[in-house]
């Protein structure tokens, strides 16, 4: 009688699981970003990058040619994400309520920029602040002008300028930003409602009216 031998059963290979390149990007971002917070740009090297993010390092030169391709990419990101969180605050308010679209733009604005200036300042340092036609720049202040413009469509304010207002908006509340960064213990509360009153002021909204 014969014995059929027992053989291993056969176990077809795994799939290999391939990324969407949307998804490795990120990661590539995510990584270096941890890096450059707790190590700096000059100090992290690409191979600590591709280590942290699990990927070839042929991944990233797929991607980008050097860190500061990596960083302009971070900075694009990091603006996709500063205004997406503005957004989502503008949008708390009614659409139709735009002094309180405006008040909300200009808190989470100063939020925003406090919590994650750190970042800020790691993916501009090389041309945020003297690239004076800046997409990124701009993406924010055509979000705030197209307040200015409704407000001024509905009769909220006069205002003959939206884009000079902006410009000055935009100029007075990241500089006044930078003052509570600097001064940690300074009421943050009490600031932004200061700073929100002479933003009002400015287009012509008084204090009883808020």
């Amino acid at each position: 009688m014969r014995y059929k031998k027992n053989r291993p059963e056969f176990t077809p290979p795994k799939a290999r699981c391939v990324k969407p390149a949307e998804v490795r990007l990120n990661e590539l971002m995510s990584a270096a970003e941890q890096l450059f917070l707790a190590k700096g740009v000059d100090s992290t090297t690409i191979n600590e990058i591709v280590e942290l993010a699990q990927v070839a390092k042929g991944t990233f030169y797929h991607y980008f040619a050097s860190k500061n391709e990596l960083l302009a990419a971070m900075g694009e990101r990091y603006t996709a994400q500063f205004l997406k969180r503005l957004e989502d605050k503008i949008d708390t308010c009614k659409a139709d309520d735009w002094q309180g679209r405006l008040c909300a733009w200009i808190q989470e604005s100063i939020e925003a920029y406090a919590d994650t200036y750190r970042l800020h300042d790691i993916v501009y340092t090389n041309h945020h602040h003297h690239n004076r036609t800046n997409l990124e720049k701009n993406a924010i202040l055509e979000q705030l002008q197209v307040i200015l413009e409704n407000g001024t469509r509905v009769g909220v304010w006069q205002i003959a300028e939206p884009r000079i207002t902006s410009l000055l908006i935009y100029a007075g509340v990241h500089g006044a930003t930078d003052d509570i960064i600097a001064y940690p213990e300074t009421d943050r509360e009490h600031f932004i409602r200061v700073v929100l009153a002479n933003c009002l002021r400015m287009v012509g909204v008084s204090e009883h009216q808020a």
